[in-house]
């Protein structure tokens, strides 16, 4: 986790959550992802903060 840039693409962050690509963007669809998501053009980002937060990992 400490490797990932400070935003990630909408399937890597349904990876690390645990989720498929499908399930991932069905969710980000619906506005249902477990943390924020960001759409930029017909791109999905996850800011990795997020992410480290959901899952109470510290940052420092």
């Amino acid at each position: 986790m400490a490797a990932l840039p400070v935003v990630v693409d909408l399937v890597t962050a349904g990876s690390v959550l645990g989720m498929g690509r499908s399930s991932a963007y069905e969710a980000a669809r619906r506005g249902e992802f477990p943390v924020p998501v960001m759409r930029i053009g017909s791109r999905y980002r996850v800011v990795t903060g997020h992410l480290l937060d959901l899952l109470g990992v510290e940052r420092g």
